[in-house]
């Protein structure tokens, strides 16, 4: 591992689940990046969150410091540390035989860790926690921006990464895919 250790929180938002949604992710007030769809669930929102940091971190050639991830979402962390591995041992599908839900945004994931230093932890949501409370106010301000019609504030980015990079890059994983409609 090299270079000083990077904290940033991550987080989705959906007004409907599914509907207007966001993520983000926050490191300070001058290193975030927010974005999101006309319609999405908040799992698609908090995963797209984690997948934007570490892809904004890649491009900024911040790939081999460490990164610390603070999540509000049990999902998310449970999904990359503990649930993964099964998941490709059965081809990408859960252990009922069923397949991974949001199984395009989770072999993303697999992908932007792969030999990443990255550790999880998780925050309570809504508790008070500032890097949390910032990713929550700009993944939210991103879906209700979609809501509005109007384009979200993307965010200054990391390193020389813009955070509308980041955004345009993430749109690449837009909505549900209509097989996978459940919350979870």
């Amino acid at each position: 591992m090299t270079g000083a250790l990077i904290t940033a929180a991550v987080d989705g938002s959906s007004l409907s689940n599914p509907g207007p949604a966001g993520w983000a992710w926050y490191v300070d007030d001058g290193c975030w990046a927010a974005g999101g769809w006309p319609s999405a669930t908040n799992n698609r929102g908090e995963l797209m969150g984690l997948l934007a940091l570490l892809r904004a971190t890649a491009s900024a050639g911040l790939a081999a410091r460490p990164l610390r991830v603070l999540a509000d979402s049990q999902y998310v962390i449970n999904s990359v540390t503990t649930w993964m591995p099964g998941w490709k041992r059965r081809g990408w599908r859960k252990g009922d035989g069923k397949p991974v839900l949001n199984s395009d945004l989770m072999r993303a994931l697999d992908e932007a860790l792969a030999g990443r230093p990255v550790t999880f932890e998780w925050v309570k949501g809504h508790a008070g926690h500032p890097l949390n409370e910032a990713a929550d106010e700009h993944a939210r301000a991103a879906a209700t921006a979609y809501q509005a019609g109007t384009t979200p504030a993307s965010g200054p980015g990391f390193d020389g990464v813009t955070g509308a990079e980041t955004a345009v890059a993430a749109r690449t994983f837009g909505p549900v895919p209509p097989a996978q409609s459940s919350l979870f």
